[in-house]
């Protein structure tokens, strides 16, 4: 029997047949707003259950109560709100009631918004309960700090599913699950990353996958920084590492749509309940997860998870600590499993790393394996 997702129901808000065309017909005489790339995953996440059980964007009170609670309702965990942020000049011309159509960064017409409610709050308030902090080099405070002053809510009616480069791995949660059954596997953990995996991640996954029946490689695929590596070439570096150094009948890979938010431990909660509504059972939670900078302590993310019942979330954590390749023990380790002195320790900063990858030298193997290093020194190549 399969885990069941958020809130018991999976989600699907996309229209389809005669529903469909009818909406597309009835959205070319409907107000239209114009949202940015990051919402139109937004849509997308509702659309196919990846957020479930939202079935559209929040209202002031399901705000109000994730941003005082990390809860949308009592025994069900949820940590950042999900906001359409418009300007003044546009909420004005909506009528409560009334369905909006939502033209996407591509031009199109992605979903009908069935507006509900116009509702505003403290900018700030929102980014410091989110984030920590509402300072804007933290990119995600950033984000929150240059939304519209007006939040429009209700419940989407989806149009187009979102594509994206390498749409064949772009699984929804409805097929990850048939999947899993298909493969058999009754113990699913995910591996959340947004970087090429190297070999300390290796070994947490490696070590995960000894307590389950498969991993799930699920990469994160939506908006990101600016300086994070290009998803094409972490593709590349992926796909490298399943086909040498994974077993091909316990691993899949597939991508996540969804945006980067940088909002540490309570994206870590954000990023297991997603897993959760894609069918697996137990989430990799490493160091600093979803971090940027120094807004958190190394281990905020695995504390925050002390903060629900264990039942809540649904969900199994996996802590680990920082892995390394140990000069010792000869193998990849932890602080938990490894004697001796950080100096044993191989551990490389990504700064060191892109400079030696620039240079055209390769990490050490101890830090990456060869046939990834390959792909990110042609890559750090072409950068000039």
């Amino acid at each position: 029997m399969q885990i069941e997702p958020h809130g018991g129901r999976l989600v699907n808000r996309l229209l389809h047949g005669e529903a469909l065309e009818k909406a597309k017909a009835k959205a070319k005489n409907l107000p239209t707003i114009d949202i940015d790339s990051y919402t139109a995953f937004d849509v997308d996440n509702i659309a196919k259950g990846i957020f479930s059980p939202l079935t559209g964007f929040m209202n002031h009170e399901q705000t109000r109560q994730v941003l005082e609670t990390m809860h949308l309702a009592p025994g069900l965990p949820w940590t950042i709100p999900i906001l359409l942020g418009v300007d003044q000049s546009v909420a004005d011309r909506l009528d409560l009631g009334a369905e909006v159509a939502l033209k996407d960064d591509q031009g199109e017409i992605a979903a009908i918004l069935h507006l509900s409610e116009k509702f505003s709050m403290d900018h700030t308030e929102i980014a410091e309960k989110v984030y920590g902090t509402a300072d804007e080099a933290h990119p995600g405070a950033a984000y929150t700090m240059a939304m519209g002053p007006v939040f429009l809510a209700g419940e989407l009616d989806v149009l187009k599913a979102r594509e994206i480069e390498f749409q064949d791995h772009n699984l929804t949660p409805a097929e990850t699950r048939a999947a899993f059954e298909e493969r058999g596997w009754k113990r699913i953990v995910a591996f959340q990353t947004r970087n090429p995996i190297h070999r300390a991640h290796e070994y947490l996954t490696k070590c995960a996958l000894e307590m389950c029946d498969g991993l799930l490689i699920h990469p994160l695929m939506g908006t990101t920084k600016s300086d994070d590596i290009p998803g094409d070439i972490r593709m590349r570096c992926y796909k490298v590492l399943l086909e040498n150094y994974y077993p091909a009948n316990h691993v899949m890979l597939s991508l996540m749509p969804v945006n980067m938010r940088y909002a540490g431990p309570k994206e870590a909660i954000m990023h297991a309940i997603v897993r959760k509504n894609y069918g697996c059972t137990h989430f990799i939670v490493g160091r600093d997860h979803a971090g940027v900078g120094n807004y958190y302590g190394t281990y905020d993310a695995h504390k925050i998870f002390e903060a629900f019942d264990s039942q809540e979330i649904g969900i199994e954590p996996l802590f680990f600590d920082h892995a390394f390749y140990s000069k010792r023990t000869k193998c990849m380790a932890s602080t938990k499993t490894c004697p001796g002195t950080t100096e044993d320790h191989v551990f490389l900063s990504g700064t060191k790393v892109r400079e030696m990858l620039q240079n055209g030298e390769y990490p050490p193997e101890e830090f990456t394996r060869p046939e990834v290093a390959a792909v990110l020194i042609e890559w750090a190549r072409a950068q000039g």
